[in-house]
């Protein structure tokens, strides 16, 4: 599971930010300023921040300024009620990754902090960790609570595609162009087949849960 900072000195964003990108898969944690911020850095694995401007003691072009300063690579989104291109240019250079105008648009705010964790993902990084459970890519191997197996290649690229982003609904399509490809005709009941033989192997795994969303596709859910 991703782990959201969400550091915003209005309760009532910081509530909906943070209730939002919780329902949507995400952990989070609440900063009213960079101050409150930069501790839970010191204690907790954060893959991305999203930081208001204007706060009290120090901005967040500050804040943002005295991460990169300090070498600390995690994704980075303004939030701001500022929308001028100076503004923006101001939040860029101090090192965010994004930029978003108040009032945002919620729905775009979840597409935007896919992406950016998406591009954070290093290319020579192919392990995926979920509490307990352990998937490495070179192997095709997954290790849980139940021990470790190796399965069959589609069955590995499947589970790793759908634990990769925890509450994302995946359409059964995107599946198949992406672990069969789209020049390979295979129909839904093969992705069907695949699904059931992964429940099987997982039924006792404490870590998620493959969903069917009836009419779309798949998504798996942190337990």
């Amino acid at each position: 599971m991703f782990t959201v900072l969400v550091v915003e000195d209005d309760t009532q964003l910081n509530n909906l930010f943070c209730k939002t990108l919780s329902r949507n898969g995400y952990k989070t944690l609440s900063a009213a300023d960079p101050k409150k911020g930069l501790e839970f850095l010191d204690s907790d694995k954060v893959d991305l921040i999203i930081t208001d401007i204007m706060m009290p003691e120090m901005n967040g072009f500050e804040f943002v300024r005295l991460l990169r300063e300090g070498e600390v690579n995690i994704p980075v989104m303004v939030i701001s009620a500022k929308g001028d291109i100076v503004d923006k240019q101001s939040g860029f250079f101090a090192g965010a990754d994004d930029y978003m105008v108040k009032p945002v648009d919620l729905q775009e705010m979840l597409l935007r902090v896919q992406a950016l964790l998406r591009r954070a993902k290093s290319v020579s990084d192919r392990k995926l960790i979920l509490g307990n459970t352990k998937l490495e890519y070179d192997t095709w191997t997954v290790t849980d609570n139940q021990g470790s197996q190796i399965l069959p290649q589609k069955e590995f690229k499947l589970i790793y595609k759908l634990l990769s982003y925890p509450g994302q609904i995946f359409t059964r399509q995107q599946i198949l162009d992406d672990i069969w490809g789209p020049e390979e005709y295979v129909d839904s009941h093969t992705l069907d087949v695949h699904i059931s033989r992964l429940r099987e192997r997982f039924k006792d795994n404490k870590d998620f849960e493959i969903v069917t969303i009836r009419g779309l596709g798949y998504r798996v859910l942190t337990k």
